[in-house]
């Protein structure tokens, strides 16, 4: 604990940090936010000065308000993201995985889009200095260089976020700056009477709400980055960005009113207000925090499908660990899901114009979910009164349902593509969900205690060859009275197994993000023994490695003895063999089931079997583990009557 409160000390240092680490993504929006509010129509100051108060109230009351004041005091040990939030929720509200899950599917899928709309949006700069320019190839070689270093870590390129983004944001407000002064009316768009006349009076001005949505769309990444950085830097830092972006924002502005009747014509306006000599300057540098933003919202999927697995909504994966550094993890198949969707999203697209009109729409959808789970917890957990939290929950749904709506509009504009992700990724974590209640609900429990006596006998029957000194099963009964059916079968019928020791270990995943502690329950001394491990969702199943740890701990405190029963190796004190033993399901034909349960168990076997095995997933080490095909017979056929015949 002292060790996190260190690392997320406010701090130059650490300001520098978060700069680079958490605003990568809403820091870029100004590249694409004020030629998506354009579009196709004529300037005019309603639509200037409109959409620019509407950018100014979003980022108040959406990423200031409801993001940097609020949520981030929803922060789990620490620990942001929709997620943590759940897992602070979900003891007392198990039914709120539904918003989790759909929140967590649109996250992932929204990260398909970004990085292709922020690096598309950078190279297209370069049609300022060269109209022919083929953009594709650069931008898709941009990415693919990207996700291809991943698997090596990215330390190296950490150190260099925070200076980056620091000359990135002032090159924004310095910009901006030297606009304004052409146009100083820019400033009156802070009054919120023109967000209110754009919205009602503008001909189809609500639905420029999908268009300014755009400049908060990284609001959501803010908090799922919160475990990085620290609450009190984040807020601190945002200060200056906020600036920044509002900065760009009125200098764009300022410079389209120049042109009031005019049609930008394709040009967009970030480009357009650097002086000559600048632009392949500002090209540069708006490539590589357009790098930085898709390389904060890859690490962060990394984390979010990581913390899925071990709360049981999504199969598990091989997770690798690629740095010393804490939260720095590697995900394979994501990185490649999530690389060839980004092709995929450029070659459809083309342009990030059009890509414009598909981003936003998940990403909304997230933000929708967390305003209900913050409810939640603000309501029965911090136990903030209900007539604030209602106010909070009214005031945001109105405002996210708008923006939702006027999204829509996107979805025969491409939005179709990110909610067909979206959706698939929610499917699959409803399928693993599913199938989890209904293998919990029908496993059969019976009291270990009555098999003791059984297994102290089957110790010490000489007539049966010993299977292995110490036997291991993985339990997923909560209480150390009893154990799964399955596994006394396996251990008396399936073929008898005499082992030293019989050892039944058990994973707790907490709420918190970071516990690592076990307890150990000698149910009969020598002969039975049971290991609970209670580990945070964002804890790796290293089980043979903490197993050992457990046994050296025993041994130290000469709690078990450990040294062979072999005659000949006793007396030289040699530790015994350990054997895991694995039951591995599979859908029994003896089923009767309901359409929906036979749709989903069907679906969880076929990811079962794409996705990573149990001894991988729990670390074991394949030269010690057995593993045992069982069948799972959910809803038994119905009675039916044979006839014998002579």
């Amino acid at each position: 604990m002292e060790e996190h409160k260190q690392q997320h000390r406010l701090s130059t240092a650490g300001l520098l940090v978060t700069l680079g680490i958490i605003f990568g993504d809403i820091g870029t929006s100004p590249l694409y936010v004020m030629k998506a509010i354009v579009g196709e129509d004529r300037i005019s100051a309603d639509l200037i000065l409109g959409g620019l108060s509407c950018v100014f109230w979003t980022l108040t009351l959406q990423t200031t308000i409801k993001y940097v004041v609020i949520t981030l005091r929803a922060d789990n040990k620490g620990e942001g993201g929709i997620f943590s939030l759940f897992a602070l929720v979900r003891r007392r509200m198990p039914y709120l995985v539904w918003p989790a899950m759909i929140g967590g599917a649109a996250l992932l899928a929204d990260g398909i889009i970004t990085p292709p709309i922020s690096v598309a949006s950078a190279i297209e700069g370069l049609r300022i200095l060269n109209p022919d320019i083929p953009t594709i190839p650069i931008i898709i070689t941009i990415l693919v260089a990207l996700f291809l270093v991943q698997g090596f870590g990215t330390k190296f390129m950490g150190n260099a976020f925070g200076p980056i983004m620091l000359i990135w944001f002032s090159m924004l407000a310095l910009l901006g700056f030297n606009q304004i002064g052409n146009y100083i009316d820019v400033l009156k768009a802070v009054n919120p009477y023109y967000a209110f006349k754009l919205l009602t009076e503008y001909p189809e001005g609500f639905w420029l709400l999908g268009a300014v949505f755009l400049c908060t769309t990284g609001a959501e990444a803010l908090y799922s980055d919160l475990g990085h950085c620290g609450r009190q830097n984040i807020r601190i830092s945002w200060i200056f960005v906020k600036i920044c972006l509002l900065l760009n924002y009125f200098g764009q502005g300022a410079w389209i009113l120049q042109f009031e009747g005019e049609k930008l014509n394709g040009q967009n306006p970030f480009y357009t207000i650097m002086p000559d000599w600048f632009v392949v300057y500002g090209i540069g540098i708006a490539t590589f925090a357009a790098i930085i933003a898709s390389q904060a919202l890859i690490s962060g999927s990394f984390t979010l499908v990581s913390e899925a697995i071990r709360l049981n909504l999504w199969p598990k994966l091989k997770i690798n660990y690629p740095t010393n550094l804490k939260g720095q993890i590697y995900v394979p198949m994501i990185n490649w899901f999530l690389m060839f969707g980004c092709i995929g999203i450029v070659w459809y697209f083309e342009e990030s114009s059009n890509m414009e009109a598909a981003y936003g729409l998940a990403i909304s959808v997230t933000m929708l979910m967390t305003t209900i789970l913050l409810f939640y917890y603000l309501t029965y957990v911090k136990k903030v009164a209900i007539y604030l939290t209602s106010f909070i929950l009214i005031l945001y749904l109105i405002i996210e349902l708008a923006f939702l709506t006027a999204n829509l509009k996107k979805f025969t504009h491409g939005g179709y593509v990110t909610l067909i992700i979206g959706g698939t990724l929610i499917m699959v974590m409803w399928i693993w969900f599913r199938a989890a209640r209904i293998k919990k609900r029908l496993t059969e429990y019976i009291n270990l205690e009555t098999y003791v006596p059984l297994l102290q006998e089957l110790s010490t029957d000489m007539s049966i060859p010993k299977y292995a000194t110490h036997l291991i099963y993985m339990t997923g009964a909560y209480s150390s009275k009893l154990v799964e059916s399955k596994i006394i079968y396996s251990i008396f019928q399936k073929q008898p197994k005499r082992a030293d020791i019989y050892w039944f270990i058990h994973i707790e995943v907490t709420d918190d993000p970071y516990t690592m502690e076990y307890k150990v329950d000698i149910i009969a001394p020598d002969d039975v023994v049971r290991v609970e491990f209670r580990l945070g969702f964002r804890v790796e199943h290293r089980i043979n490695l903490f197993f050992r740890k457990v046994v050296e701990d025993l041994v130290t405190n000469e709690e078990v003895d450990f040294t062979s029963r072999y005659s000949s190796l006793s007396k030289r004190n040699v530790i015994g063999d350990f054997r895991f033993v694995v039951l591995e399901k599979h859908l029994s034909s003896e089923n009767n089931l309901p359409a929906i349960d036979q749709f989903a168990m069907n679906g969880y076997f076929f990811l079962k079997h794409v996705s990573l095995s149990e001894q991988s997933a729990f670390s074991l080490d394949t030269s010690s583990v057995t593993i045992e095909k069982v069948p799972m017979i959910i809803t038994p056929i119905e009675d039916f009557q044979l006839k014998r015949i002579q």
